[in-house]
């Protein structure tokens, strides 16, 4: 019997090792994510948001779109080479969603995705979890290819957990205030089990849970507030410079705004 004992326990260690091989990578880990920097923003601000993340060393970092003030071809080339040298000072991977002031036409789609590294749209996973960034940088809404392309990828990504998806333009706030659910994007994010929804362009922080699924736009990481500031509002209702840390672990976010000087707060109080 004894004979046996040694290739028996080598095929349970191959079975053990098939088994870890087999099995997603569990998820422990931090990112960050950046509001619009444009729109008559500081760029001053940007940049001492860009240190504050640094100091935290994330994983990586993505945004939710308006990078350059752009809308002006012949300026747009030399705004994004501008940012290189704050980009190059972060040694994980960066991620960028479009925004009307990145892409308003075709010359500047490709100057996007030139500048970038990254098509206009695109899913990506880390760890774990997974990750849809969607352009609506000349419209307000997703297009049926915007959805047909977050379906496919969504169903492609069935299992991963938890799932984002970024998008610039946040259409969802005025339906969701209003009570309704019942546009494609949510049919879509609460049939693949889409955890967050996570987009910018007004730069004030909102967050809207309905079904399971945060709706968050990121407030201003340097663009402009006087929309805010001239009705009186304040950090109460979400204007302020910010950017959102977020820690993934297991298949559970958390979620905290961070404040400009570095104090956060979960992102629950808003």
């Amino acid at each position: 019997m004894s004979r046996f004992r040694l290739p028996l326990l080598a095929l349970a260690v191959l079975a053990l090792l098939a088994a870890l091989q087999a099995a997603p990578p569990a998820n422990d880990f931090h990112f960050a994510i950046l509001g619009d920097r444009t729109g008559l923003g500081s760029a001053q601000v940007y940049e001492r948001i860009w240190k504050e993340v640094g100091q935290l060393h994330p994983d990586f970092v993505i945004n939710v779109g308006d990078t350059i003030q752009g809308l002006n071809d012949s300026l747009a080339a030399a705004e994004w080479e501008d940012l290189h040298h704050l980009w190059r000072t972060f040694p994980g991977p960066l991620y960028f969603t479009p925004g009307n002031h990145d892409i308003w036409n075709d010359f500047s789609r490709r100057l996007y995705e030139q500048q970038t590294g990254r098509p206009a749209f695109y899913g990506f996973n880390f760890q774990n979890a997974h990750f849809t960034v969607l352009d609506n940088s000349m419209s307000l809404e997703l297009s049926d290819q915007q959805l047909r392309f977050l379906e496919d990828d969504l169903k492609a990504n069935r299992d991963r957990a938890p799932k984002f998806v970024f998008f610039h333009q946040p259409f969802w706030v005025f339906p969701l205030k209003l009570g309704s659910g019942e546009f494609p994007l949510h049919r879509l994010a609460r049939q693949y089990g889409v955890n967050y929804v996570v987009c910018g362009h007004i730069h004030q922080l909102i967050r809207i849970e309905r079904d399971g699924i945060v709706y968050l736009d990121v407030g201003s990481s340097g663009g402009n507030m006087e929309r805010g500031t001239s009705r009186g509002q304040g950090f109460a209702q979400g204007w302020f410079y910010q950017y959102v840390w977020v820690a993934v672990k297991g298949a559970r976010a958390q979620l905290q705004v961070a404040e400009l000087g570095g104090k956060m707060h979960p992102i629950e109080e808003w």
